[in-house]
């Protein structure tokens, strides 16, 4: 057996203990190290907490709330800019195209007296009457707003249309062999003078071309061109008065044909509405 000193590895082993030699293994532990502010890293966090705070708030907010917010001012901002920059409307005025397609017929007498009466019995009034309706007749089938007036009409004052005719006839007295045909007359004191004598050239030329009757020259009288009806109308209304035959010379063609007396007059009418070229030898 190999001899060995024991007294000095006992004194080895008393000297070592197992928890220095743990010890002896463990490193130090490091002091924690102070982090040093970052600009970026802070802003980064603080645009988070407001997106937050935004979306939160955003989903409480009522929706009347929301709707009178920016969304509502905005959308009001278009519609004003919207409105101001659009061309502004132009409406028609009401007035003038209504008068611009109505035509007044006033019947002779009708509703105040009986004017001129025959032997027969047979009187103006009723000529007058029978041959307006047919002229009404005509004008307004062609599409227009046709007024038939009485004598004294009320609606007479101020009356506004494109024109007005007054339909009368002269005397059933036989005067002489040379007292047939007729005649037109306007206001001598119109608004438009040109208007109203291419009215009265239109319904002397259309009338006498359609019933062939000449018309009477020299024979217009002061209570033709000075008509109360001319003095009652708006200044602007074209007016003029037309005696369409003699109730004693041309009583026959009269009572017969009277559809043509009335077309005649139409025909007038629509030549002065229409703006007809005028080629005649007929004319006051």
């Amino acid at each position: 057996m190999e001899n060995f000193d024991s007294s000095e590895n006992i004194s080895s082993e008393e000297n070592f203990h197992p928890v220095d030699a743990e010890r002896s293994r463990e490193k130090p532990p490091k002091e924690p190290k102070p982090r040093s502010f970052n600009f970026w890293r802070g802003l980064t966090t603080a645009l988070g907490a407001a997106f937050i705070v935004a979306t939160l708030f955003t989903l409480w907010m009522p929706g009347s709330l929301i709707e009178s917010g920016l969304e509502a001012r905005m959308a009001q901002a278009l519609e004003s800019a919207s409105v101001e920059g659009a061309a502004p409307a132009r409406t028609p005025d009401a007035t003038a195209q209504a008068k611009s397609n109505r035509i007044g017929i006033v019947a002779g007498h009708y509703g105040s007296d009986s004017g001129a009466v025959c032997s027969n019995g047979l009187t103006e009034v009723e000529m007058n009457l029978k041959i307006a309706t047919l002229a009404q007749k005509t004008l307004s089938d062609r599409g227009y707003q046709v007024d038939l007036l009485e004598e004294n009409d009320t609606r007479l004052n101020g009356y506004q249309a494109a024109l007005l005719v007054s339909i009368h006839l002269d005397s059933c007295e036989y005067v002489n062999d040379q007292a047939t045909g007729f005649k037109v007359a306007t206001a001598l004191s119109v608004q438009n003078v040109a208007n109203g004598q291419r009215l009265v050239s239109c319904l002397s030329s259309r009338y006498g071309e359609i019933t062939a009757l000449p018309y009477h020259a020299g024979s217009v009288t002061d209570d033709m061109t000075y008509y109360h009806a001319f003095n009652e109308i708006d200044p602007s209304t074209t007016a003029a008065i037309i005696e369409a035959g003699f109730m004693n010379m041309d009583y026959r063609f009269m009572t017969e044909e009277t559809d043509k007396i009335a077309e005649g007059i139409a025909a007038g009418i629509l030549c002065y509405m229409n703006n007809e070229a005028i080629q005649t030898n007929q004319g006051p």
